[in-house]
């Protein structure tokens, strides 16, 4: 019975390790390929920080990094109780 219960379940694209594999090396393509772009065309760049190769992508993921640590502390202050709304329980 378990196993015509699996047969009838609906197979999703992420299901399938190997398509998570190909978006991942996708995704890693594509940011390699940008990182390279870098390197080949001019930029105006307004400070000297921007002169890095690369600088933008390190200021993104510096940025990502400070927003989800950001975002841990602040769950320690801004946590309420589960039961906050509904103290008593009631319906």
């Amino acid at each position: 019975m378990a196993d015509s219960l699996q047969k009838d379940e609906k197979k999703y694209l992420f299901d399938n390790p190997k398509n998570v594999k190909r978006v991942l090396y996708g995704l890693y393509t594509i940011c390699a390929g940008l990182f390279l772009i870098d390197f080949v065309f001019h930029r105006h760049v307004e400070h000297t920080a921007e002169r890095i190769y690369g600088f933008y992508g390190i200021y993104g993921f510096v940025a990502c990094v400070v927003l989800v640590l950001l975002a841990k502390e602040m769950r320690k202050i801004l946590m309420r109780k589960e039961n906050y709304y509904d103290p008593e329980g009631e319906e």
